[in-house]
């Protein structure tokens, strides 16, 4: 059984919060924090911060190589010890002088999955392994989930009325949260690496689909499913004043002429029909080889749907304003067919509820 003392957790714990600074900017690679401590203090620390920049060891050590000697590595993730965008930090351990590394998880990826800890104990480094494993899992669940799978982490967002309401019957839906609301969705769509909707979306509401929270670049993928290649060309996805890439997925069914009226602004990708719609699973394949890790869907309430009957939501955030709006014809956050029985409902199996502003934040996992 791993001995873990309360110095290997507080260190941890803090190279866990040093990892979350990359968060939102490093897929398709995982968050990593590191400090290096001697005689019971930080003396270095450092972050993935940014995809194809320095590996969080790396970065620390290079503050200060000559500090770095000797001292005791705490790192979330194995170190690396392949080549792919940077050389292998297992040897960049080994080769200046750290003397013990204790470590959160190893890595789930099959490139480095317990050759980073073989090459430093062959290197004669004293290794742990396991420290705080369940809290460095949960911070790279996403990347663990797509190098399993090589499908997106999916999460669903909706904003909705008491009733689950997402517009009124004349289609009006804004604003139903307020401001607080608002601005917490837009720091999820900051950390994701694409947005989804339906073109029902893009047709009634119109959405930039941009993290205006967020200073990082670039903006996030923005992904649509169309079919019939219904999406106007003025929409604001295209717009100038929120700069990304733009992906339809449409079906045969879609006129060729159609196609030629996105050139320049959209990427467009054929792929089979489900149901008279386009595949979902299809698509997040393709989002997955590309490297889309975390995928958050946006709606309407048949894109949701078609998503939850898939099975691929892994996380959910209801944003629920203290209103009913009423009405059979009123677009609901979760539509389609919908469950038969009970027994097939769609369960959290953890969830939080938060104040946001007027408005409960429900967030959870399934």
């Amino acid at each position: 059984m791993l001995k873990i003392n309360s110095q290997d957790l507080r260190f941890m714990q803090e190279a866990i919060q040093i990892a979350k600074k990359g968060c939102g900017n490093v897929h398709p690679n995982p968050c990593v924090g590191a400090v290096l401590v001697k005689n019971g203090r930080v003396i270095l620390s450092g972050a993935h911060l940014k995809f194809g920049g320095s590996h969080a060891e790396v970065a620390a050590i290079s503050k200060n190589p000559s500090l770095a000697r000797g001292a005791t590595l705490y790192v979330t993730l194995e170190p690396c010890a392949h080549y792919g965008k940077t050389p292998p930090c297992a040897d960049f351990v080994a080769r200046h002088g750290i003397k013990k590394v204790v470590i959160g998880m190893q890595d789930p990826n099959p490139l480095v999955s317990g050759r980073g800890l073989r090459f430093l104990k062959k290197a004669r480094l004293e290794v742990v392994c396991g420290v705080l494993e369940k809290e460095c899992r949960e911070l790279n669940k996403d990347f663990s989930h797509w190098i399993r799978h090589q499908m997106p982490y999916v999460l669903v967002k909706a904003a909705q009325s008491l009733d689950g309401k997402i517009a009124t019957r004349s289609g009006e839906s804004r604003w139903i949260t307020g401001s607080p609301a608002r601005k917490f969705g837009h720091q999820l769509r900051a950390e994701a690496d694409a947005i989804l909707v339906g073109v029902n979306t893009v047709l009634k509401d119109n959405p930039r689909l941009s993290a205006r929270a967020s200073k990082k670049a670039p903006q996030p993928l923005k992904v649509i499913l169309d079919s019939h290649l219904r999406t106007p060309v003025s929409a604001k996805v295209f717009s100038r004043q929120s700069p990304a890439p733009v992906i339809i997925f449409t079906t045969e069914a879609a006129a060729k002429n159609r196609r030629n009226l996105y050139r320049g602004k959209a990427e467009i990708i054929s792929v089979k029909k489900k149901n008279g719609h386009v595949d979902l699973i299809s698509a997040l394949k393709i989002l997955g080889k590309r490297g889309v890790v975390k995928l958050l869907i946006e709606g309407g309430g048949e894109v949701i749907s078609s998503a939850f009957s898939a099975g691929v939501v892994k996380e959910a955030y209801f944003f629920i304003a203290p209103t009913v709006i009423g009405g059979k014809n009123a677009a609901a956050s979760v539509s389609g067919q919908g469950a038969k029985r009970m027994k097939d409902v769609f369960r959290f199996k953890k969830y939080e509820i938060k104040k946001l502003g007027k408005d409960i934040l429900m967030h959870g996992e399934f």
